[in-house]
C-alpha cells in the first residue's frame, strides 16, 4: 500500500489529476519522470517552498493549492496517464485527435507513446504497445502485409456502412429569452442565450464539437462510451452548433420547445420583459442507425 507521500497532485491546464510517483516514472527519460525526480530531491532536502519553478524548460510551477501546474491540454492528459498506468496505448473508437495527442506525448518526451501513436495512425487500430527498456512491440513485416491485404480486400459495402459506434443521437438544448432595452424601449429584440447544452455519447460529442466543447462539469476520466447530459459549448451560437452537426453527418429529426416560469429574488420586480419571454428548446440530431 502506498502512503500519501507517493501521491502526486497535478493541475494540467486547469484539469486536476492524482496519481502515483511510480506511474509517472514508467518512462524514466520523460518530463514527468523528471518532475518526480525533482520532487523527491526537494523532499530529501526538506525544501517545502510553494510556487517553486522547476528547471524543465521553465514551464512547470505549482498552483495556489501546491499542485504541479503544466500549461498543456488537460483533457488529452487522461490518455497520457492511462498509457503510463496500463503500459499500452488504448484509444476510444473514432478518436479524432491522434495528432494532437502525439504532440502532447512529444512534449512530455514519451518516446514509446509517440511510436505507438505513429503505428496507430498508419494502421488505424489500437496497438497493444508494452513499455520495455529497449523499445515497445513493433509490427513485423508479415503483420504489415496482412493488414495491407485486409485493407485492400474490404468490400464496397463494408466501406459505405459505418459501424454502430459512430452512429447515434446528440441533443442540443438551450434556455433563453430576448434582450430588451431599458424600460422595454428598444425597437429590436435580440435573442439572449446563457448556455448551449449538449447531451449524448461522449465520444460522439467530442468528435462533432472538438475544442468548442466544455467538459468541466462532467470529467469522465477516459470512459468515452458512456452518455452525458452535462456538456455545454464554449460559445452561445446555435447556428454554429448546427453547422458542426451537419458537417459531421447529423440530421435534425425532432425538436421541442416550452415556456419557463421566471423566478426572481424576493423584493425584486417580477413583471419584467426578459422573465416573461423565458423559454427552453431542444433539438434532436441523428446520424446513421
Amino acid at each position: 500500500m502506498s502512503d500519501s507521500s507517493d501521491i502526486v497532485e497535478l493541475n494540467i491546464g486547469g484539469v486536476t489529476y492524482s496519481t502515483l510517483q511510480s506511474t509517472l516514472q514508467s518512462e524514466p527519460d520523460s518530463l514527468l519522470a523528471n518532475l518526480v525526480g525533482q520532487q523527491q530531491q526537494q523532499q530529501h532536502q526538506h525544501n517545502h517552498l510553494n510556487n517553486v519553478s522547476l528547471d524543465i524548460n521553465n514551464k512547470i510551477t505549482r498552483d495556489n493549492k501546491n499542485r504541479y501546474f503544466i500549461d498543456r491540454d488537460g483533457v488529452l492528459f487522461r490518455y497520457i496517464l492511462d498509457y503510463l498506468r496500463c503500459k499500452k496505448l488504448i484509444l476510444p473508437e473514432s478518436f479524432q485527435e491522434k495528432e494532437r495527442l502525439k504532440s502532447e506525448a512529444e512534449y512530455y518526451k514519451l518516446t514509446n507513446m509517440v511510436k505507438a501513436l505513429t503505428i496507430h495512425q498508419q494502421f488505424g487500430r489500437t496497438m497493444q504497445t508494452t513499455i520495455t527498456p529497449t523499445l515497445t512491440t513493433t509490427i513485423n513485416e508479415n503483420e504489415s502485409e496482412n493488414l495491407a491485404a485486409s485493407s485492400a480486400s474490404l468490400s464496397e459495402s463494408s466501406l459505405v456502412k459505418q459501424p454502430r459506434s459512430v452512429n447515434g443521437y446528440i441533443v442540443v438544448g438551450y434556455r433563453g429569452t430576448f434582450a430588451f432595452g431599458r424600460d422595454g424601449l428598444a425597437d429590436v429584440k435580440f435573442r439572449k442565450i446563457s448556455r448551449v447544452l449538449v447531451c449524448g455519447r461522449v465520444h460522439l460529442c467530442r468528435e462533432v464539437f472538438g475544442d468548442t466543447l466544455n467538459e468541466s462539469r462532467d470529467p469522465d476520466h477516459g470512459q468515452t462510451e458512456r452518455y452525458t447530459s452535462r456538456f455545454f459549448l464554449k460559445h452561445t451560437f446555435l447556428e454554429q452548433a448546427f453547422d458542426m452537426l451537419g458537417e459531421a453527418g447529423f440530421v435534425l429529426v425532432g425538436c421541442a420547445a416550452s415556456g419557463c416560469s421566471g423566478s426572481t429574488e424576493p423584493g425584486k420586480q417580477t413583471d419584467n420583459e426578459e422573465n416573461r419571454w423565458l423559454h427552453y428548446n431542444e433539438f434532436v440530431f441523428q446520424r446513421g442507425l
